[in-house]
């Protein structure tokens, strides 16, 4: 039993542990270091990522969404508000379709749930917000973010069709 606590004064009076800590910081100073230089470099996504979401709209420029509010049901987080009305010709139309990105999870239920492929979530990252309104993904912003990344997910879309 003595001779245990002779062993830890002795490792402690010759700094035993911290030179096994700086044999260790000098073995790993010249290793390839694993760092990636953000927005110069970016690391490989998966494919199945899933980060903004958007609107998607028909070739013809008309929206997608037919406002049967599956996304909306299905949503774990309760993030998606959608109001609708039936237009003139009697198809239906989302007036309102709101995601709240503070309480959306990311989960991808809204995306697989959707029969005509409306609600996507794109491959976009690089967003932030200072405030909660910045938060809120309206109609228009959600349309906003599908016209603008259209190419992509239509090859995104394409791809997935390859591996099904």
């Amino acid at each position: 039993m003595m001779l245990k606590y002779v062993r830890q004064y002795l490792r402690g009076l010759l700094l035993l542990e911290l030179f096994r800590g700086l044999r260790l910081t000098g073995k790993k100073m010249f290793e390839p270091k694993v760092t990636v230089r953000y927005p110069e470099e970016k690391t490989p996504q998966s494919g199945r990522f899933r980060g903004l979401h958007a609107l998607r709209r028909y070739p013809n420029g008309e929206e997608r969404c037919i406002a049967c509010k599956l996304c909306e049901a299905v949503c774990p987080a309760c993030a998606i508000t959608i109001e609708s009305e039936q237009r003139a010709d009697g198809t239906r139309r989302t007036t309102r379709y709101d995601i709240d990105l503070s309480k959306c999870i990311f989960c991808g239920f809204c995306e697989e749930s959707c029969p005509v492929d409306a609600i996507v979530e794109t491959r976009f990252q690089e967003y932030h917000a200072e405030r909660h309104e910045d938060l809120i993904m309206t109609k228009d912003k959600l349309l906003e973010v599908g016209d603008r990344l259209e190419q992509q997910l239509a090859e995104d879309r394409a791809a997935d069709a390859r591996y099904r």
